[in-house]
């Protein structure tokens, strides 16, 4: 007997715009980012700060994505890059997907980008903004 997967505890009334009851009554809906309970979130935050290199933070958004349908988009901001802050992180719009969770990741990235700032390089490099230096 397989037992369902636990899903996340919804957030109370009012509180947020994941949309989480509205997934869950729609026919062929992509729930797996309820997936992503409190206990799963705090294990991917610990994950992402310690990624060691672009192509770990690049497997780790692939697996986001696999598992939970996470779209991120992790790319140099529009105005020029003087810190971790200018590096933009933006998430495609989710249902399910909670308002605190977003900026929880960023956050967690951007952590992991001041512990190695050679992955920021790595990132800015893709991007051909060091590419004439």
């Amino acid at each position: 007997m397989n037992s369902p997967p636990p899903l996340r505890q919804p957030c109370p009334p009012g509180t947020c715009t994941c949309q989480r009851d509205a997934l869950l009554h729609t026919p062929d809906a992509d729930t797996r980012i309820l997936r992503l309970t409190l206990h799963e979130e705090r294990r991917l935050l610990e994950r992402l700060e310690k990624v060691q290199s672009l192509d770990d933070l690049e497997h780790l958004q692939q697996r986001m994505f696999e598992q939970l349908g996470i779209r991120m988009d992790i790319a140099p901001g529009h105005n020029e890059v003087r810190s971790m802050r200018g590096i933009a992180i933006d998430f495609a719009d989710q249902p399910g997907l909670c308002r605190k969770t977003r900026p929880a990741i960023a956050a967690a990235i951007r952590r992991a980008l001041q512990q190695r700032p050679e992955i920021a390089w790595r990132l800015l490099d893709a991007h051909d903004l060091l590419g004439g230096l």
